[in-house]
């Protein structure tokens, strides 16, 4: 484990005063809470003033811990911690904009839910993808690859919010592209202009953000969502689902989008992880 001086001694790096002065430049108080509290809560556990008893690579999301060891606890550990202070900044400067739009959007309670939910997936399908990518290609290092970071979610957010509004459009690297393939074109530019970022990571999160989007599961999980907090998510300009005598009863909109799932699937956009081999 890193010894509890060498991670206090972050809070003096670059990237994370840089992220501290962002965050008291846009306003601390126009940050919903838990887009706010996520946020500070990595910095806190980046910098070691929050106390945890592991490294950070020692709960880095891999095919081999999770599938072999039956280790669970990158499962959400791993998206929480950082390779370093660029890293974290980053990240977080994207999950910011991310989180602001859709916790205004779903409001508090529910993004909470749907942002534990999304980061489980994330982890999830980083594992099958292990799993299946080790014996489709036969080469086992695929699961042993080794990833931190909140990128995968931040992915996965990043497909949401742009199906939500796919109007217009939005600029990758100087590229003008439309809104609707904004996710889809930042993938590969990453994994093109950052060779250590996990490509697997990120498209483990880019397929949760499709699940939510465009499949059943989003639906059950925004009922599950009503059934909690009491308070309807909305899409777009109408509900995935309405209320009637304590019964669900889902719109039109939801079905012709699952029965164009497989149709659409590469005509969506998409929504950093750091990664190394153990």
């Amino acid at each position: 484990m890193m010894p509890r001086h060498q991670r206090r001694s972050r809070i003096f790096e670059i990237g994370v005063l840089m992220l501290i002065s962002e965050l008291f430049s846009i306003g601390y108080d126009t940050i919903p809470p838990v887009t706010l509290i996520s946020i500070i809560g990595q910095v806190l556990l980046y910098v070691g003033i929050i106390d945890v008893p592991w490294s950070k690579w020692d709960v880095c999301i891999s095919g081999h811990k999770i599938w072999n060891k039956q280790d669970f606890r990158p499962l959400i550990l791993s998206t929480i911690e950082h390779a370093d202070d660029m890293h974290l900044y980053y990240n977080m400067i994207s999950y910011l904009v991310k989180g602001r739009s859709l916790e205004n959007k779903y409001g508090s309670s529910n993004f909470a839910l749907i942002l534990t939910i999304i980061s489980l997936m994330t982890s999830g399908l980083y594992v099958i993808l292990a799993v299946v990518g080790s014996i489709l290609l036969g080469n086992n290092a695929i699961m042993s690859s080794c990833a931190i970071g909140f990128s995968g979610v931040i992915f996965a957010l990043k497909f949401i919010t742009t199906h939500e509004d796919s109007e217009g459009f939005r600029y990758i690297q100087g590229i003008r592209v439309p809104t609707k393939y904004a996710t889809w074109v930042e993938l590969i530019a990453i994994h093109i202009l950052v060779p250590n970022a996990s490509f697997m990571g990120h498209f483990a999160g880019v397929l949760a953000g499709i699940l939510y989007t465009k499949t059943f599961l989003g639906t059950i999980i925004d009922a599950l969502a009503y059934r909690i907090t009491g308070n309807r998510i909305y899409h777009g300009n109408q509900p995935r689902y309405r209320s009637r005598s304590h019964q669900y009863q889902y719109n039109s909109n939801f079905y012709s989008t699952r029965n164009t799932f497989f149709s659409n699937l590469f005509g969506e956009p998409f929504g950093g992880y750091r990664s190394y081999y153990d």
